[in-house]
């Protein structure tokens, strides 16, 4: 489960960089509950780093959006 919270994370991590190119920001929208579901299963295996990683994909995100209009 550890390994699963830390692959989850890098994958959450790599959407938001993805996610931080200008026009494809509406990926966000996949990825934030993505980084979610990581974030569940990392703190369920006390997996600190995919904790960690998918806890900033999920801020990252949540701010490109708010930044670029998508929550209002």
């Amino acid at each position: 489960m550890k390994i699963l919270g830390i692959i989850l994370g890098i994958l959450a991590m790599i959407g938001m960089m993805i996610a931080f190119i200008p026009l494809l920001g509406w990926l966000n929208w996949f990825n934030i509950p993505f980084a979610v579901v990581g974030l569940i299963i990392s703190v369920i295996a006390k997996s600190k780093e995919g904790t960690i990683l998918c806890v900033l994909a999920v801020i990252f995100g949540i701010l490109r959006l708010f930044l670029g209009g998508g929550i209002l």
